[in-house]
């Protein structure tokens, strides 16, 4: 019996909720892409226009790039202060038939899609992801699913790196064992946001100190294939300083993602905002700089203030404005 499921129109898609089984709620979403030339600025892969503001316009065709998020937790318990996701409630792991029914589900908004070169699977709605060993399972299971159907299929876990949760280096260990196994198509985001311990201790209260992370990885990083693993930075007007963050990641393995602070009820509340990050492309331009001259890939991703304002970006939930 397939559970109700309460559908919220988003100008690039749909932002969904469904009852797990747990009896709770969970929410996901299923959005289309304006494609990397409107909102993304990378110079390592040739894209060097500067970003001054996203219009919104029309999406890829759903067959080229299908995006869907699943929240592997219900709620979230490392009460990051830009997130509103923790006033849903404690995180609690979603079971592995709630992972697939949400990407199913997902699917089922779209019967007239046959074919799709790209699912780009975001473990990233609600929850940290490293508490939940069924994120793993139900990517392999996944990844037998869309080659059945003849889709392209890329998973990304993104990740603060919990310092409370002990089996979070052997999560990341089996993560990059599977990004092998799918032979690269797979991807790994580690939020970072400064290299200021002590604002990060104070907006990620939960998060291991970043100098530590790289030493999780080390051993596994020679033989991984695919795209490097990103350094996620949303920015406000923390520090990120590039020769320090090149002390302890290497470029050969990590490339830098910077992004707006998303315009979350708690980051209007906690004055987190990137000012002009969602109109102007000179917040982003000297932290660029700084870290292309470590030696970073660096990748600029910017949405629209449509897609913000719907509330499908990083660190919203709709359910927290009904509890």
């Amino acid at each position: 019996m397939k559970p109700e499921i309460e559908t919220i129109k988003t100008p690039t898609g749909h932002i969904c909720i469904m009852q797990g089984e747990k009896s709770k709620p969970l929410e996901f979403l299923s959005l289309g892409d304006y494609g990397k030339e409107k909102n993304i600025k990378a110079d390592f892969m040739g894209m060097t226009k500067e970003i001054n503001g996203v219009p919104h316009g029309d999406l890829l065709p759903l067959e080229e790039k299908w995006v869907i998020t699943i929240s592997t937790q219900y709620g979230c318990s490392m009460g990051c202060s830009f997130c509103d996701v923790p006033l849903v409630g404690k995180g609690e792991n979603a079971t592995f038939n709630d992972l697939i029914n949400q990407v199913k589900h997902a699917l089922d908004l779209h019967p007239e899609i046959k074919q799709a070169k790209r699912i780009n699977l975001h473990y990233a709605r609600m929850g940290e992801p490293t508490f939940n060993e069924n994120v793993i399972t139900s990517a392999y299971y996944l990844k037998g699913y869309f080659d059945k159907l003849g889709f392209g299929f890329h998973p990304v876990v993104s990740t603060i790196m919990p310092k409370d949760n002990t089996d979070a280096p052997s999560f990341l260990h089996r993560w990059l064992a599977l990004k092998n196994d799918f032979n690269g198509e797979a991807g790994l985001q580690l939020s970072i946001n400064t290299t200021d311990d002590d604002i990060r201790c104070d907006t990620m209260p939960h998060a291991i100190n970043f100098r530590y992370i790289q030493r999780c990885l080390h051993q596994k990083l020679e033989r991984m294939k695919g795209r490097k693993i990103a350094l996620n930075f949303a920015l406000t007007d923390a520090p990120v300083d590039a020769k320090e963050l090149r002390h302890y990641f290497d470029p050969q393995y990590f490339m830098c993602k910077i992004t707006p602070m998303h315009n979350t009820k708690a980051v209007i509340k906690n004055g987190m905002i990137t000012d002009g990050g969602y109109d102007f492309y000179y917040p982003y331009k000297q932290v660029e700089e700084d870290l292309k001259a470590e030696g970073f890939d660096v990748l600029v991703f910017i949405p629209s203030k449509e897609e913000d304002e719907s509330r499908i970006t990083c660190g919203n939930a709709i359910l927290a404005d009904r509890v």
